[in-house]
Order: C-alpha cells, then structure tokens, then sequence
C-alpha cells in the first residue's frame, strides 16, 4: 500500500504508506512469459533453472518454447533469453528498464519463488489511490476510526478462496502484494485472472515493468507462523502452485503519473493479470484450481448508498509479519486528492505495507458480493486505507485482458 506522505522512498520512516508491496501500472504487452518476482526485503538472487513460456497460447503443462515470433521481439529490446534466466533480469538500468504498455515481458523461471524469497519479500512503499465516483468528485469525509484488522481464520481457501499474495522483483529487491482472483467473461467458470494494484506491476512515471511477477493463491493457507514457514515445503506455503503473470495492464494514467508515494495516479493505481502455472496443473484454469472467482463490479454505487465493504490482505509491514491473511470491515467515506480525479472509497483499517492490491469487496449492483476496488493508499501510522472506485477506465483494463486470450 502506499502511503499519503512526501515523495521520498526511505522504508523505514516514511510518512505514507502503500498497502501493496512495490508495482504496478499500465498495459502489459509482449506475449510471453518470462517472469521472476520479489519484494522490498530478501535477496535478489535468483536459483532454479529458467524455462521460458509463451504468454498467449500453449498449453501450460510441462516444459514451454518460447516461439520465434516472441524471441525476435526480446531481442529488439537487447534481451538475451539465456543471460536472463542467468540472472541478467536484476539489472535495472534506467534505459533499459522498459516501462511502455507493449513492452511487458515476464518468462516464467522455475524454482526462482521458492518459500525463503515469498516469506522474505516485503512490502512495497506506495502514495495515495482515488475513487471515481460521479457526483462526489473534490469531496473528502472525516478521517475515519481506525478498525483493527481481524485475523482470516485458516484454512484460508475455506474462508477466502479468492485472496492470494503477488510477488515481483524490483531495484529495491523482492516485494509482495495481494490480490484476487476475478472472474473472466471470455472464460466462465475458468477464469486465469488476477486483480491487483497497478504500483504491484509498474513503477509508475519513474520506472517500468517489475519482473518476475508470480500470484500464489490461498498463500501459507493453514496459517503457519513465520517460524514453522522457514521449515515448510514449498507445496506447504503455495499449495494451489505458483501462477506466472503471462501479461499484465494497468492504466495508462498510473503509468504516465503513478509516484512511489503521495497520491500521484492513485485513483488510477489498478492491474489486471493474466496468469498461467509454473508447472502443470492438470489442464484446469486458475479459477478451477481454487474453486472460485469474484465478479467485478464496474457500477458499484457512491458512498453514501454502500453499507459496508470488506479489504482482504496480508499485511507484511509492522505490527504484522506478511504471512497471514487480515480483512477489516467498515462503511466507507469518500477521500479526495485532486479535484480533478476521481474520488476514492476510504476505510477505518489497520492492515500495512503488503495489503496493497487486496480486494475490497461489497454487495455490487446486482445484490451479489463482488470486487468494487482494491487497496491502494494508507497513512504512515496504519489507521485506514483508500481504494480507486472501479469505473470506466478500470473496465477499460480488464476488457483488454480478457479479449486478448477470449480465443485462447
């Protein structure tokens, strides 16, 4: 989550906080999937062998090729598949960085997110989200009661079968996120995507692309302490597998103006992931491996006709440690950044850095429980969140992602 402070990155005595651990942003193009993620803490070093995956088609089962079409474009951007998986993605040369909407690259590398680099990653520092809803724009409700974050009971895939963790690598090192499973119209009942916060993928106005962006649904779903993680298989933290962000969008405004912190871009801080095992899952889809898949609402109602909304997350900055799934439930108050944005949803809440990108879930227009925003912004000292209203420019996002595979 980021943040409403300054423009400075010091993670330690920042003034905002972001809920997310670092990315997000934009479109993400090129169609393959050559991806190795972390967050904030953690070592930037990579192992496993790195098997490289096209990001539209294949089948997802066993080794992948990359196809010629895809290696010709690495190439354009001097990428060498080889020098990659060997360790050439942790250099973060500003000109190199890419950062453009096409320009999204993610090959998938074996074993690289093994359970020492996801319980080590950290939250990423990030600014202020808006919500934009009409008739409420400029308007800004008292800074609500804190509400303290209540522990999801495990195991979390019984009680949250939506909710999962994101991880990336960024200059700073391995950082994480949550996010949520969403359903796809091109694809129901078999949906292969994820919902997160655009500073969970992209950099923003600063930066590019993250790499190595994976999802891990129901993350340590038995709720193991940080002390029975260090000793867990890798089956025991990532029981549904580990699934690799074959493409990724976000919206052009958080790629044009997202910052590290404050609110720049923040009520346009929403990703949109499309995802695909690392190893075989039997020919079943994200959305058929854990059962369930939230619908996302892009007409949820303005402030004062909402009753409650529930935000999901694993919170990883203090007082919490990442490695268990929070919600906090409250009746939102609208929060303004610039009268020229959309306005956003705000929230009583207690959960920090690493909830960024969690799902925030109300009753949607149909009656039904549906995801109708995201964390994206919070104080430095923890006492509520704010979250982009999901409108036009949000559906924008998501339909470019589900038309991109709907033959697939």
């Amino acid at each position: 989550m980021r943040s409403i402070r300054p423009s400075f990155t010091a993670r330690r005595g920042r003034n905002t906080r972001r809920t997310t651990s670092p990315l997000s942003v934009v479109a993400l193009a090129a169609a393959l999937a050559f991806t190795a993620t972390a967050c904030e803490s953690g070592d930037a070093e990579a192992g496993g062998e790195a098997t490289a995956s096209a990001a539209a088609g294949g089948e997802g089962e066993g080794k992948i090729t990359i196809p010629d079409d895809i290696k010709d474009r690495l190439k354009e951007h001097g990428i060498d598949i080889d020098k990659w998986k060997d360790g050439a993605w942790k250099q973060w040369d500003r000109d190199d960085w890419l950062r453009e909407a096409q320009d999204y690259i993610n090959p998938i590398i074996e074993g690289l997110w093994d359970p020492d680099r996801m319980r080590d990653a950290e939250d990423p520092d990030r600014g202020v989200d808006d919500s934009d809803l009409s008739g409420d724009q400029g308007v800004t409700d008292p800074t609500p009661e804190p509400v303290d974050a209540q522990a999801v009971p495990p195991a979390y895939h019984a009680n949250a079968p939506e909710a999962g963790k994101v991880f990336f690598d960024s200059p700073e090192g391995t950082m994480v996120c949550s996010a949520t499973v969403v359903q796809d119209p091109a694809h129901p009942g078999k949906s292969n995507m994820v919902w997160t916060a655009g500073h969970c993928v992209h950099a923003g106005k600063s930066g590019g692309w993250y790499r190595n962006i994976a999802f891990v649904p129901s993350y340590n779903d038995a709720g193991m302490s940080t002390a029975e993680i260090k000793n867990a298989t890798r089956e025991e933290v990532a029981p549904y597998g580990v699934w690799w962000a074959d493409w990724a969008q976000t919206s052009d405004q958080w790629i044009a103006q997202g910052g590290a912190t404050g609110g720049d871009g923040a009520s346009y801080d929403f990703a949109v992931l499309h995802v695909k095992p690392e190893e075989g899952s039997n020919g079943k889809s994200l959305e058929e491996m854990v059962g369930s898949a939230l619908p996302v609402d892009f007409n949820a109602p303005a402030v004062p006709e909402v009753d409650s909304i529930k935000a999901i997350g694993y919170p990883a900055a203090a007082p919490f440690d990442g490695q268990k799934l929070y919600q906090c439930q409250d009746k939102p108050g609208r929060l303004s950044l610039k009268t020229s944005d959309p306005t956003m949803y705000r929230i009583g809440c207690t959960m920090t850095g690493g909830s960024s990108g969690g799902g925030w879930i109300a009753s949607g227009s149909d009656g039904k429980p549906a995801l109708v925003s995201n964390t994206s912004i919070g104080p430095v000292e923890s006492g509520w969140l704010a979250g982009p209203r999901l409108g036009t420019d949000a559906k924008v996002v998501f339909d470019g992602v589900s038309e991109k595979f709907a033959g697939q």
